[in-house]
């Protein structure tokens, strides 16, 4: 089944020469089914790069989603046009009246500074609360799931003496976990970061499991029992060349950047990288869409009780 886009969206030609199945708006509107209502909130400065990569994952299920972009009335986007935002962006406040299926909430490049210093933090805040009720299982990624733990459970980030970057190996701590069908006991997900949160303090707290994390206890996925909540510390949704583009950048810039590991051969930045995460990325989006979404959440949304709503 398709990924229900807008009908002039960039990403749609690119993923159409992928053969991901896409269907415009003004298709979707003669099918007589319900798709499932994502909400994706941006926050990366590469809005239309971000917006192809979620959508080629989102997009190679069975199930029809239907996509509704946003992003933060407090922060002006410097890399992303005007135009573009008008055309496919809508704003929290257009939007919250509406229960969504599910919701993604990217990373940002912001990690250096405190989660108050952020200039749209308290419009995050008010999203990720109001995601408790609206929304029935949320997706944080990378500076997103940092900010999700911090506020909703007050676990701390920490900087790191060298940024976390590269490919890495993490292994599935709760074998019969519902987002692993199919996962190899161990599995590559790429990490671009320059903090982390620890493992003690995530133990500490009663509501939330470790799914997966390094033999060093670098963690990657961690989850809310009732799975109404993923935080999500790798990019899976990276294309083969992302994390060469950001080491490129910072060279350029004249930055000391360590070269990723366990993504060139013999780290040679001049050889054209491996991925290693592409399969798993595919399975761990659409089981979440499956188990998580789809079957959790009643056919009419409008009825949708959120797992916070059911306690």
């Amino acid at each position: 089944m398709p990924i229900k886009i807008p009908d002039h969206l960039p990403a749609k030609e690119i993923l159409e020469a992928e053969n991901i199945f896409v269907m415009a708006e003004s298709r979707a509107y003669h099918q007589d089914i319900r798709p499932l209502k994502i909400l994706i909130l941006n926050l990366m400065p590469t809005k239309i790069e971000t917006e192809t990569q979620l959508l080629r994952l989102l997009g190679n299920t069975p199930l029809q989603v239907e996509i509704t972009f946003i992003h933060p009335k407090s922060h002006v986007s410097k890399n992303t046009s005007s135009a573009h935002l008008s055309n496919f962006y809508s704003y929290f406040n257009e939007v919250q009246h509406q229960n969504f299926d599910g919701m993604v909430i990217t990373g940002a490049p912001v990690e250096t500074l405190s989660f108050e210093e952020v200039d749209y933090w308290k419009e995050l805040v008010e999203i990720m609360e109001w995601s408790k009720t609206h929304v029935f299982s949320t997706l944080h990624i990378c500076w997103a799931a940092q900010a999700g733990l911090y506020y909703h459970f007050g676990i701390p980030k920490y900087e790191l003496p060298e940024k976390h970057f590269g490919v890495f190996q993490y292994y599935v701590n709760l074998k019969y976990e519902k987002l692993f069908r199919g996962f190899d006991d161990f599995f590559y997900m790429p990490q671009s970061r320059h903090t982390e949160v620890r493992y003690a303090d995530i133990m500490k707290c009663a509501d939330l499991e470790i799914l997966s994390l390094s033999d060093d206890q670098d963690i990657n996925i961690v989850a809310v029992k009732d799975r109404s909540q993923f935080f999500i510390t790798s990019h899976s949704e990276y294309d083969a060349l992302t994390l060469k583009a950001e080491y490129d950048r910072d060279i350029h810039r004249g930055l000391s950047i360590p070269v990723p590991k366990n993504y060139y051969p013999e780290d040679d930045p001049t050889r054209t990288p491996h991925v290693l995460w592409r399969a798993h990325a595919n399975l761990l989006f659409s089981n979440w869409l499956n188990y998580y979404v789809y079957q959790e959440t009643p056919y009419e949304i409008g009825k949708l009780q959120s797992k916070e709503q059911e306690k």
